[in-house]
């Protein structure tokens, strides 16, 4: 099975000016834990995720900075005819549960490791890569 047929394609971008409260709001309303930042063009400049969120706009004296100020750069993507296979050991190795997926560095969709883990063909897969991705590394 391919990426394609997975992800999620009606997916909300942001520029770099974005404020972070209008990043979360755009969260809470189509209901996602991540926003891609993206140029005019589509081109994925990088992420914002919950935990960005937390850690670099809750936890700092800054108020409401911008995506540019807090996104993760150059975001770990996939290809929408990458097997989904392939995806899941991106979710593993680099603990993380969302892919943008892009084409040409433009977004076209979105993959989480939920997406994968409602398939029941995929649901090991799933598994181990959370296991992977919860791991503590302190212990």
């Amino acid at each position: 099975m391919k990426v394609k047929e997975l992800m999620s394609t009606n997916i909300t971008c942001v520029n770099e000016s974005t404020p972070a409260d209008q990043i979360a709001g755009h969260m809470r309303k189509n209901d996602v834990g991540s926003i891609p930042v993206c140029d005019d063009a589509g081109h994925i400049k990088g992420i914002v995720t919950d935990r960005d969120l937390v850690l670099r706009v809750m936890a700092r004296e800054t108020h409401n900075p911008t995506a540019g100020e807090i996104m993760t750069l150059d975001p770990i993507t996939v290809s929408p005819d990458q097997n989904i296979h392939d995806a899941a050991l991106l979710f593993s190795a680099h603990k993380i549960r969302r892919l943008p997926v892009t084409e040409a560095s433009r977004i076209v969709g979105m993959l989480s490791l939920g997406d994968v883990a409602v398939k029941p063909v995929y649901i090991d897969e799933a598994g181990d890569a959370l296991s992977s991705i919860s791991v503590n590394q302190s212990v």
